[in-house]
């Protein structure tokens, strides 16, 4: 897994937001467009691209991008 790699598959999940804003560091849960649908495609997005099923405490959890890729990578085995 390639936290870059990550990062840009977060940010494809934000329509409205330039993805130069989407970092390592980007508490994306306080990005303006972020909502219960933009959570449902991270989690579709983490299954479909990574094969890890998360859950919504596992995003609620996850303060950054960096924490999300962290929490995939340890359930990634």
């Amino acid at each position: 897994m390639d936290l870059n790699e990550f990062i840009a598959h977060v940010a494809e999940q934000f329509e409205e937001t330039d993805a130069s804003q989407i970092t390592a560091s980007t508490k994306f849960q306080e990005l303006d467009e972020y909502s219960s649908l933009i959570a449902l495609s991270l989690i579709a997005m983490i299954d479909e691209e990574y094969d890890v099923t998360i859950k919504g405490n596992d995003l609620r959890s996850a303060a950054t991008v960096e924490d999300l890729f962290n929490t995939v990578k340890s359930k990634k085995g």
